[in-house]
């Protein structure tokens, strides 16, 4: 299982991180596993030691390429860590509370998934079994995270990962879940081969998910067959039209009473980075939220008693119109504000 997993030491991130004189970064503060000692046992050691956050990465683009989209999604965290971990620490954040735990290892499913065509059929579906395999190894990485009763903060990679996540917490809570997604899609479509557009829809399917409600649908980016099958599941949504064309709903109205209707089991909050207006994602947009509309989601979300994790995929610096440099530096200020949001929420900060 622990194969599956990169587990950094300090020589792992030495290189991004800076020092100033009279000043603590985050990276000061945060902890890193012992890579000597069992990973299982390490991290129950350091939840009993006041650790209650895990930031762990997914470096891939596979299921976003297995849906027919862009890739870009594995520089996520890369362009996340150069950021948050050389920001300041202070009394408003909690970094003395979080675990740097590293990354899946995904190495030689992206070295394979880089020689297929997704406008390719057969390659098509040489992609979405690696996507299948993805499935796993996300699902085993974050079973050693939540069973030492840690909460994850998952980044990068495509929306595909949500399976994995939700059987870990599913499996380890045995019980089906709650998931609330900040998404102009809905994720829903049908199991035709795994990839970033129906991770739901499978967690669904396997009686994981108990209740799902999307915030931001936005009403032209789904499908008529994705709108009947979320009806079917009596799965609710507020679009994007609603909130921010009509007017009908506020945001904050939107979210607490989706919160409102779920029940006590464990909740999922997910965060699609393409809902946010000109942000360099896999699926780009000029008519979504802003970047303080996806903060105050994640922040009412987290304050929700039984969240257990928060979820940021489908970032691709890559895609930013100007190149790539800007695209990290972009999705790495976005990701970090959305990290500081659950832990600033989640702390009472």
């Amino acid at each position: 299982m622990t194969n599956h997993l990169k587990v950094y030491d300090e020589s792992a991130v030495k290189a991004i991180c800076s020092i100033r004189a009279n000043e603590k970064k985050a990276w000061q503060a945060m902890a890193l596993l012992d890579t000597q000692v069992n990973v299982q046992q390490a991290l129950i050691d350091a939840a009993q030691f006041g650790i209650r956050y895990v930031l762990l990465g997914i470096c891939e683009d596979i299921g976003p390429k297995a849906n027919l989209g862009n890739g870009g999604a594995d520089e996520a965290w890369p362009a996340f860590l150069t950021r948050f971990l050389n920001q300041p620490h202070n009394q408003f954040i909690a970094t003395q509370k979080v675990l740097l735990l590293g990354e899946v290892n995904v190495d030689d499913l992206m070295a394979k998934s880089k020689q297929l065509d997704n406008q390719q059929p057969k390659q098509l579906n040489q992609l979405r079994d690696l996507c299948q395999q993805l499935d796993e190894r996300v699902e085993n990485v974050l079973s050693l995270v939540f069973k030492a009763g840690l909460e994850p903060i998952i980044i990068g990679g495509g929306h595909n990962n949500c399976l994995g996540i939700i059987r870990a917490l599913s499996k380890y809570k045995n019980t089906p879940v709650n998931a609330i997604n900040f998404d102009p899609h809905a994720d829903f479509r049908d199991c035709e081969g795994r990839h970033s557009g129906n991770g739901f829809r499978y967690a669904y399917n396997e009686q994981l998910l108990n209740n799902y409600h999307v915030i931001g649908l936005h009403e032209l980016k789904n499908n008529q067959a994705i709108l009947e099958a979320m009806a079917n599941a009596n799965f609710k949504f507020n679009s994007y039209q609603s909130i921010k064309v009509r007017r009908d709903i506020t945001l904050t109205q939107a979210v607490n009473n989706a919160l409102n209707s779920f029940d006590n089991l464990p909740l999922g909050v997910e965060v699609d980075l393409d809902s946010i207006s000109y942000m360099p994602v896999s699926a780009y947009t000029c008519s979504g939220f802003n970047v303080d509309d996806s903060e105050h989601f994640v922040h009412l979300a987290a304050k929700n008693r039984q969240s257990q994790y928060l979820h940021l995929c489908e970032a691709a610096p890559n895609q930013h119109p100007n190149n790539i440099e800007n695209g990290m530096q972009h999705c790495g200020q976005v990701i970090s504000a959305l990290v500081n949001t659950y832990l600033q929420a989640k702390e009472g900060l």
